[in-house]
């Protein structure tokens, strides 16, 4: 576990090639004691989507601690920019199409988190029993709904609805959105690629979320989506806030002994 001066992070995750797969294009981190969870999912096979995502992640674990929520959101900015920049070099040096990876990530200062992502993977937030998708997707199928083109039951139907829109590497500069929110004790996050969507419905995951502590619940997900199938490589990372400790001892004592000082330096 990790904390700031407000929350507890508790943190689970896990990742699985899946049933048809041969590679994992799939790669995931945490690091919250600089406030980051990322999942980012490959494409373009073996070779170039495991490394985009691999990219990806390689350069935003060099982040760092931030002084504000804003200059988290830039380190953030200026790393997956970075990493595009060495996605589509290897993507030329391939000679063999477009590579490129998808990216959903939870980024926190203090008591302001943010939801950055670009593509189809989701960051889902548990509150007061209620399981809310943050993210919108980067489909195809997304955009027409949007539109009015289709409906939600040919949405979810569609031929071609797996097709993205925005990835890391697919264009000049990356293409993402950004959600801001304020946390609460007791908020819970999920983010994954969409090889566990494609299988386990929201209020199955809520269900999972409620029930079990956030390492077992990536366990179970991830242990649900093999077993019906897992035609993708499948993701998962859960972060819940909690209270912060108290002051360890020594930190005590040490503004214990501050405070005399400065009585004294009063008297």
């Amino acid at each position: 576990m990790n904390r700031n001066d407000y929350f507890t992070f508790e943190t689970g995750q896990g990742s699985d090639v899946g049933c048809k797969r041969k590679v994992n294009e799939d790669s995931y981190l945490a690091r919250p004691e600089y406030g980051l969870w990322v999942v980012a999912d490959g494409m373009g096979g073996h070779a170039a989507g495991d490394f985009a995502s691999q990219t990806i992640v390689h350069e935003l674990n060099s982040i760092g601690l931030a002084v504000s929520a804003d200059d988290l959101v830039a380190r953030f900015d200026q790393r997956l920019t970075r990493a595009n920049d060495v996605i589509r070099a290897q993507a030329a040096k391939l000679e063999s199409g477009m590579i490129g990876a998808t990216v959903a990530a939870l980024l926190v200062h203090q008591t302001q988190f943010d939801c950055i992502w670009s593509g189809d993977s989701r960051l889902y937030l548990l509150r007061d029993g209620q399981l809310i998708q943050q993210t919108r997707d980067h489909t195809e199928a997304r955009a027409l709904l949007d539109a009015g083109s289709i409906t939600a039951e040919e949405a979810a139907n569609w031929p071609r609805k797996n097709v993205i829109t925005h990835a890391v590497g697919v264009s000049e500069k990356p293409i993402c959105e950004r959600v801001t929110g304020e946390l609460q004790l007791g908020d819970l996050f999920l983010i994954c690629s969409d090889g566990l969507t494609e299988h386990i419905a929201d209020a199955e995951i809520a269900e999972v979320l409620l029930r079990y502590p956030p390492q077992e619940a990536c366990a179970q997900l991830i242990e649900e989506t093999v077993r019906r199938g897992a035609r993708d490589n499948v993701t998962v990372i859960t972060m819940r806030c909690s209270d912060a400790p108290p002051p360890a001892e020594d930190e005590m004592l040490y503004d214990l002994d501050n405070s005399s000082l400065d009585t004294g330096s009063i008297l």
